[in-house]
Formats: structure tokens, C-alpha cells, sequence
């Protein structure tokens, strides 16, 4: 008898304990299931915060899916509101850009009713040819920021990029009398589009070019490493404001000494040609005098 009252004794306490200890497992899952619904409730306020994992259990795996998951959402939201700002500014920028030709064009209709000239015929067509201009240009950005712009990459040789970009632009270098330098050094290989990749060095030495004093010089090279082809162009003017340099690739961005007449779209347009062929573009000022572009084709 005793034994069986024993037994029992020791029954009942075991089911205690297993019942003491299912309500200390359930109030821990109770606070940490509230913890988890504060944290959402936060989350839909807009409120930010943490969570902290627990363990390695159900509970804990879903949890942590749900931060990612709200985390990624974040992100998300973040970056939808950097493009629509974005999107408004380029608006701004846009609206700006066709105002100016448009007012002269209207003025200079104006004044050809009141007395007829070629000095404003040739002012519409000057600006006439502004607005194509920035036309082609914004295609040609929204392209490559859609990822649509065709490219047809394959081997080609440096020096002949540099060549031709350069004869492409002879009149107005021509004009500007400044002179372009080109060495013709081994062969060295690119693999890119020809086109968009001479494009791109055309808006380069342009830019130096309306930088540089007449009598001055554009200069190109080219070398070679293991990891990458890197090009060089720089010109003998004053080089760049330095609190331009870091803002000199955005697009609508005028730098302080911009030409008249400038629409900022140049190097943003390099800049995005040249990254779409696994290659990076950046500005510096030269230690003595002039401003320098690097490019580099990473070669993987």
C-alpha cells in the first residue's frame, strides 16, 4: 500500500511539473507571439524596429522571415521614393531645358512678322537644333536606364576608338584651334561596341575641348594590366572646380565653368554607355595644370 502510495505521490508531482512547465513554455511563446505583433503593428504606422532572434525553433524561423521580409519592403520603398524624386527632378530639369529654346523661338518668330531677317531664321534653327539635340539625348539615357540600349560588344582596338571619336570631332577642334595628340602604341583590346563606345569618347574630348584655351591640347593613352584597359584623356585648360568634380556625371548637372548653351547631359551619357560594357569613368584634376577623364574596361 505504501508503495502504490509512493508511486502515486510521485505521478502527481511529475504532472505538476510537466503542467508548470507547459505554462512557463506557454507564457514565454505568449510574449514572445506579442513581441512579434507589437513589431507589425509598428511596422504599419511606419514606425521602425528590431527584432532580436531567440532560438532555432518554428517560432524563430518565422520571425526572421518576417524581418527580411520587412526589411526588403523597406528597401523597396526607399528606393520608390528616390525615384520618384528623381523623377521629378529630371522633370524639373527637362521643363527647364525646352523652356529657353521655345521662348527664343517664339521671340525670334515674333520679330521675323515685325521684320523679316535671316539673323532669326538662323536663331530658330539654332535653336531648333538644341531641342533635337536634347530629344535624342533623353531617348538615348532612357534607353540605357531601361536597359534596352543594343549593344554589339566585340575586340576592338583602342587606339582606332581614340581615332576615330577624334576625326569626328575635327571641325570643331578645328574651330576651337585646339589640337588632339593621339600615340599609336601596340595593339590593345577592348571588348565593346564600337559606336556607342566612340560616342561616349566623343563626349569626353569634347568636354576637355571646350575647356582648354585656344593654341592648347587634348591628349590621350592607353594601357594594359591583368584586370583591366584604362584611357586616359586630359587637356591643358584650368582643370575643374573641385566642388564640381564629385556631381560632374549626373545628368542636368552644369558645372561652374559649363558652356554657354550646355544641357548637362554629355558625360552623364558617357558615364552610362561606359558602365553598361563592365567599365567605370572618373574625373580628376592633373597635378600641374587641366582636367583628366579615366576609363577602364575591366577585362571580367
Amino acid at each position: 500500500m505504501t508503495v502504490l502510495i509512493g508511486a502515486a505521490a510521485g505521478s502527481t508531482l511529475l504532472l505538476t511539473a510537466f503542467l508548470i512547465g507547459c505554462l512557463i513554455w506557454r507564457k514565454k511563446e505568449n510574449k514572445r507571439i506579442s513581441a512579434l505583433t507589437d513589431y507589425l503593428e509598428k511596422v504599419n504606422t511606419g514606425q521602425r524596429g528590431v527584432l532580436f532572434s531567440t532560438g532555432e525553433d518554428e517560432l524563430s524561423k518565422l520571425q526572421d522571415e518576417i524581418y527580411k521580409t520587412v526589411t526588403e519592403l523597406y528597401q523597396t520603398r526607399e528606393a520608390a521614393l528616390n525615384a520618384r524624386k528623381s523623377l521629378a527632378e529630371n522633370l524639373d530639369n527637362i521643363a527647364h531645358q525646352i523652356k529657353t529654346p521655345i521662348t527664343s523661338i517664339s521671340l525670334s518668330t515674333q520679330m521675323m512678322y515685325e521684320e523679316p531677317s535671316s539673323v532669326h531664321l538662323k536663331e530658330i534653327r539654332r535653336q531648333l537644333s538644341r531641342l533635337t539635340h536634347l530629344e535624342e539625348s533623353l531617348l538615348l539615357l532612357s534607353r540605357i536606364d531601361a536597359g534596352t540600349l543594343p549593344l554589339e560588344r566585340k575586340e576592338i582596338d583602342v587606339f582606332t576608338v581614340l581615332m576615330l571619336a577624334a576625326d569626328n570631332l575635327q571641325e570643331l577642334f578645328r574651330k576651337a584651334d585646339v589640337s588632339v595628340h593621339i600615340p599609336e602604341a601596340d595593339e590593345m583590346m577592348i571588348t565593346a561596341d564600337m559606336d556607342w563606345t566612340m560616342e561616349a569618347v566623343m563626349n569626353l574630348m569634347k568636354n576637355c575641348m571646350e575647356h582648354t584655351p585656344p593654341g592648347g591640347m587634348v591628349s590621350c593613352a592607353y594601357e594594359e594590366n591583368p584586370l583591366y584597359v584604362q584611357i586616359r584623356i586630359w587637356d591643358t585648360g584650368s582643370g575643374f572646380v573641385k566642388e564640381d568634380i564629385p556631381r560632374l556625371f549626373e545628368r542636368f548637372y552644369r558645372g561652374q565653368n559649363a558652356k554657354a548653351g550646355s544641357i548637362g547631359i554629355g558625360l552623364s551619357l558617357a558615364r552610362g554607355i561606359i558602365e553598361r560594357q563592365n567599365g567605370t569613368v572618373s574625373a580628376q584634376n592633373l597635378a600641374g595644370a587641366g582636367a583628366c577623364f579615366e576609363i577602364r574596361f575591366y577585362r571580367h
